[in-house]
């Protein structure tokens, strides 16, 4: 989907610099939005701006951590600064899944992956909220979840806490915002082919031969394109009724 949905719409994608930000971004781009790319991956966050860029799109990159609210507070300033306005957030940005069983989980990592997954996510919506609240014109925030947050699996006992609180969050937000015309959604992602799932793989020691059809009633992985149209999707006007939901996104994983 190519055609102009997006036109005249300012979006922030975090995490964009690889996989379905990435993706998002690109597609949000040919939909003719202007994109901040927000990552803490500088330099690869840097190289998705300026590929767009050269293929005629409008983006910009604001490095951020979304743990640091402060962080998040001058990400939503920029956008603001830069293009006048906010219409769209994607709040992608997520760290790999732990490892380990519930009795044995590593608490460092329950520290960082609860305060970038899920205390991000609530940063994000936090600020974006309050810009979207302040401009009156309602807009589309879209979380990014996962089918861990219906389906949980063993030894991510801190992933599956994470983003069974982005689903959380998300209605608590259209519940409260809707009035104002600003919609929250998620999108819940199955097995999509992304560095972080290939990082996975190797880490559990799984081939997608052995791993997809565990997964997926397609028996693939998905790709981040199809990830990046159901963003699309939420972030137009086309799911303008849409708010307080979830996009299973996951190949039917979730209705087994």
């Amino acid at each position: 989907m190519t055609f102009p949905v997006l036109e005249g719409k300012v979006a922030i994608i975090t995490g964009a610099a690889m996989g379905m930000g990435e993706a998002t971004a690109r597609l949000f781009a040919d939909a003719k939005a202007k994109v901040v790319i927000a990552d803490f991956n500088e330099e690869k966050g840097r190289e998705v701006t300026k590929s767009i860029q050269a293929n005629g799109g409008d983006a910009s990159f604001f490095k951020v951590d979304v743990s640091n609210s402060e962080q998040v507070q001058a990400m939503v300033k920029f956008t603001v600064e830069t293009y006048g306005k906010l219409d769209v957030a994607v709040n992608n940005a997520a760290l790999t899944p732990d490892d380990k069983p519930a009795a044995e989980f590593d608490e460092n990592y329950w520290d960082r992956l609860i305060a970038v997954d899920l205390k991000g996510t609530a940063l994000c919506m936090k600020y974006e909220l309050q810009q979207l609240k302040a401009q009156g014109q309602g807009g589309s925030i879209i979380n990014i979840s996962s089918v861990s947050g219906f389906r949980p699996q063993p030894n991510n006992i801190a992933y599956v806490a994470a983003k069974h609180g982005v689903v959380g969050m998300t209605k608590v937000a259209a519940l409260e915002n809707g009035a104002e015309n600003i919609r929250v959604n998620s999108v819940a992602p199955g097995a999509i082919d992304t560095p972080m799932l290939r990082g996975a793989l190797e880490q559990f020691g799984y081939t997608e031969e052995e791993y997809a059809p565990q997964l997926s009633l397609l028996n693939r992985f998905g790709q981040a394109d199809e990830i990046a149209q159901a963003n699309l999707w939420l972030a137009s006007d086309a799911s303008s009724y849409v708010t307080g939901t979830t996009i299973h996104a996951d190949a039917g994983y979730t209705s087994r």
